[in-house]
């Protein structure tokens, strides 16, 4: 027979979205499930050093903080399941959910952590070498770049806002941009093209990363000019992929309201359009994408929820 697990608060995504959620709401009493999704932990588990999450001076590991916060959330009654929800009906409370195993998860509230991911260019070299010099998050990372020499690629907002942050780390940072014009705003252009530590290769686009040294590092990236089909190669000791995102908001896709896929969310709340449905961390947020902002997020939302539910005990108690 089929499982089916009832609860009053359902959470999907194990990210720092989801396990704040899960530790906000089990600390309230709602006993929450957390469906942990096809990478439990979220993005923080393919990240090596973190060095920018408040509460630990040394450098720590991403993996291992996300170990330590869903023990946290366990700790104080979170139920994590491992599997992957692959149907949604939001049409009426409570909510239906099911897994791909077909297990049902029946919730009174339901809190959106599926978080988003980079889009990486998919050439040699980029897996191998992501940690090791290539990243897709310069907020994050470029702090290891200290007078380092590094590249960043694509043309739109996200691109040039990473380079211009680069510059407060690196004193010769080359936008790569595949065609002869940039997508970004015009204002950003302008701060761009007038930095002096900045310049643009046009019509570039990468073919590969390429590695060397002890240990193993970035050194370079091989170009392929997408005008004349002339290579060449970039010296760099970092990489920076910024040509977006993706949220994983496939399953309410025509069920939920979105803005470029981001679900959206009543303006200083995790409130979507539903009642009772709630959405925090990447999935939602397009602009900031940090590990501290996800698990802020999260705490919202199970404050959201632990709101939400006690009106709605009020309002059955009063019509009882």
């Amino acid at each position: 027979m089929t499982a089916t697990h009832s609860t009053r608060m359902l959470i999907l995504g194990s990210g720092p979205a989801g396990l704040s959620a899960a530790i906000y709401g089990a600390r309230a009493g709602l006993a929450p499930i957390v469906v942990q999704g096809m990478q439990p932990g979220g993005q923080l588990t393919i990240t090596t050093d973190v060095e920018n999450y408040p509460g630990f001076k040394d450098v720590i590991q991403g993996p291992w903080l996300m170990e330590q916060m869903q023990a946290q959330a366990e700790h104080v009654g979170a139920q994590m399941m491992y599997d992957q929800i692959v149907d949604v009906d939001l049409s009426e409370r409570p909510f239906r959910l099911r897994g791909d195993g077909g297990t049902l998860y029946v919730a009174d509230t339901l809190v959106i952590c599926t978080g988003a991911q980079a889009k990486w260019l998919g050439v040699e070299g980029e897996e191998h070498l992501q940690g090791k010099g290539v990243s897709a998050c310069a907020t994050c990372d470029g702090f290891f770049y200290r007078g380092k020499k590094v590249v960043v690629i694509g043309g739109g907002n996200t691109a040039v806002e990473e380079a211009l942050y680069l510059t407060n780390h690196s004193h010769d940072v080359t936008l790569i941009h595949r065609r002869d014009s940039l997508r970004a705003e015009k204002i950003l252009q302008q701060r761009l093209h007038a930095h002096p530590n900045i310049k643009v290769l046009w019509n570039k686009a990468v073919d590969r990363f390429v590695g060397g040294g002890t240990p193993e590092g970035l050194v370079g990236v091989d170009l392929i000019d997408t005008v004349t089909g002339e290579k060449s190669h970039e010296p760099t000791d970092g990489g920076f992929v910024a040509i977006g995102h993706h949220p994983a908001t496939e399953l309410f896709t025509g069920k939920l309201p979105t803005d470029e896929g981001y679900l959206l969310v009543e303006k200083g709340t995790t409130r979507t359009a539903i009642p009772g449905v709630f959405a925090a961390g990447d999935v939602t947020d397009k602009i900031y994408r940090q590990a501290v902002t996800a698990a802020g997020m999260g705490c919202m939302a199970a404050l959201d929820v632990e709101k939400f539910l006690a009106e709605q005990d009020f309002e059955e108690l009063v019509e009882a």
